[in-house]
């Protein structure tokens, strides 16, 4: 995490918060995502942000052009994951949109929608409500509409100051020219007005009117804001993606900006190694990705790719834009898209370094190359439920469809046999079906351990070094065993940083079997000794209900329904109370 928040970039953005099984549970903008994302891991925090921040495994980010668009990112990304600790945006309906009403005597009003629908003349959303509504209330003096709702027998007060055109007080309104002259305004024509707002504040300064020159100068700062440009929402509702690729001599970066119903929603972000053409590599890529998904109405790229070659892929429906909003949404793609790989080669390649100079370390200790390493550990309590848990380190990573479990046959509460038991079943097993041997051998434990685990490799005539992994009296690795000595590593040590995480999720995975063998036990220890509840009824049993305790709630009626006799029911009661 230290590596990744250092190499955050100082831009606009959001930043979303993953916990331990990769779910998203916040998201958040920023004016600089550096700053941001890492005040979360300094200093004190209140109750709720603490909570959030012990869940906290990992995070990833979008870079924006402004902060305006990391507000509309924000809250397109919130309705999509709907996280649970961003209450505030999920419980709020949205953010405004300025619309004309299509109404035979149109309104200029500021709207929400939580779903916003089509056919609407919509301009927005706009994060700043205030300005919002402040350039509405410009915008009717300016450019009037209708503003008396119902409309009125006769002509209303909005009418008579200027402020209506008086759908009341004419039979025929032409609403046509004001209603351009707004929407122009809206598109981010704004020059004609500000001038005229900036000779008003001028004027009012010179005059000594201080109130109205702020007035004008509030106004003005609304119109900049409401006006502001972003590109993360469209108003024509469709769906598109946004993709674009950046690659090294030795990586491809792809990101992928989602768009559905004209808003941002995801990001797709992926970093693949080549050896070919990169981009022959991506449209391969994309062509995988994309069997998966329904596609969308458009996919947009930039010019890397010419697009009689995309076309051959996606059909009709690829886009190279050259200028405006979907050029510029394209563009920001290609910027998340550096950033993306840049990020990957200065945090994982210096992660692959750093395993690099680990193995290397290992290798140097017992003289031979370590592609494959195997790990055990025993667990039991009080000689209940004995078992052995194994996993498999393979080519730079944890292989975790090779793990395997063992349920121990001759001992309960013995380490040393244990640990001669489990090494005999694997590796005879593997020496019978010509299985591919580990080039180092790890057992949890001290010289006891790794004594034992020798002795039965060299019975089977097998030659394979075996290393102990030492822990402290807290049950915290410390150092390892080789060749009857041991060495305790510094925290610092690259080596101990290797061996801790083997001896982590070796523990990890043989706890997990553990608590699951012990609690099937625990269930079979009761109702195995009940007369009439044979393996089926125990099944049905404990499928229906999952804990002895939630048995021993049931009603009568409840265990009727599993069409169990009342003599039975009555034993199962009397059985577990």
């Amino acid at each position: 995490m230290k590596e990744k928040l250092a190499l955050l970039p100082n831009s606009p953005g959001c930043y979303m918060m993953l916990n331990e099984a990769g779910d998203v549970i916040y998201i958040g903008k920023a004016k600089n995502l550096k700053n941001r994302v890492k005040s979360y891991f300094v200093g004190s925090h209140n109750a709720k942000t603490e909570k959030l921040i012990s869940e906290i495994r990992d995070f990833n980010y979008i870079v924006t052009n402004s902060e305006q668009e990391s507000f509309i990112l924000e809250n397109n990304l919130i309705k999509k994951y709907a996280p649970i600790y961003n209450i505030r945006l999920i419980d709020d309906k949205s953010y405004p949109y300025i619309e004309i009403t299509n109404e035979e005597h149109p309104m200029l009003v500021v709207s929400r929608y939580v779903q916003v629908p089509k056919n609407k003349r919509l301009f927005g959303p706009y994060p700043n409500v205030t300005s919002a509504k402040e350039t509405v209330k410009l915008l009717q003096k300016l450019y009037p509409l209708r503003r008396c709702n119902p409309i009125g027998k006769k002509p209303c007060m909005y009418y008579h100051i200027g402020l209506c055109l008086g759908p009341c007080a004419h039979e025929h309104v032409d609403y046509e020219p004001n209603i351009q002259k707004i929407t122009q305004f809206l598109k981010g024509d704004t020059k004609d007005v500000l001038s005229i707002l900036k000779s008003k504040m001028q004027d009012a300064a010179n005059n000594l009117e201080f109130e109205k020159a702020s007035e004008y100068r509030d106004m003005i700062k609304a119109v900049n804001d409401t006006t502001e440009k972003q590109i993360v929402s469209l108003n024509d509702y469709k769906d598109r993606d946004f993709i674009s690729f950046s690659y090294n001599e030795d990586d491809i970066a792809i990101h992928i900006l989602m768009m559905r119903q004209g808003r941002i929603l995801d990001t797709h972000q992926q970093v693949i190694s080549y050896l070919d053409d990169p981009k022959e590599t991506v449209l391969s890529y994309l062509k995988n990705f994309y069997e998966t998904l329904l596609l969308p109405e458009e996919l947009c790229f930039d010019n890397q790719i010419d697009i009689d070659t995309l076309k051959l892929y996606f059909g009709n429906r690829c886009f190279i834009p050259q200028k405006g909003d979907k050029k510029k949404i394209v563009d920001l793609a290609r910027k998340n898209a550096i950033e993306d790989l840049n990020h990957y080669h200065l945090l994982y390649k210096s992660k692959s370094e750093k395993l690099i100079e680990q193995i290397e370390k290992l290798e140097n200790i017992i003289g031979k190359k370590v592609l494959k390493i195997e790990v055990f550990d025993n667990a039991h309590l009080f000689g209940t439920a004995p078992i052995s848990g194994m996993i498999v380190w393979d080519n730079y990573r944890f292989n975790k469809n090779e793990y395997r479990k063992f349920h121990l046959q001759t001992t309960t509460n013995d380490d040393y046999q244990a640990i001669s038991e489990v090494v005999y079943r694997r590796y005879y097993r593997l020496l019978m079906e010509g299985g591919r041997m580990p080039d180092l051998i790890c057992v949890d434990g001290s010289k006891g351990q790794v004594n034992k685990a020798e002795e039965v490799l060299k019975s089977l005539n097998i030659d394979i070094p075996v290393i102990g992994l030492k822990k402290n009296k807290y049950h915290e690795f410390e150092g390892y065993v080789y060749h009857d000595e041991v060495f305790i590593l510094d925290k610092s040590d690259s080596l101990f940083q290797f061996f801790s995480k083997l001896s982590i999720e070796v523990h990890r995975y043989t706890i997990t079997f553990h608590q699951k063998t012990k609690t099937r036990k625990d269930y079979a220890s009761v109702l195995d000794h009940i007369e009439g509840l044979g393996p089926k009824r125990k099944q049905r049993l404990l499928t229906t209900f999952g804990s002895l305790e939630a048995i021993q709630n049931a009603t009568i009626e409840e265990l009727r329904e599993l069409q169990l006799p009342d003599k039975v029911i009555k034993a199962i009661k009397e059985g577990i109370s």
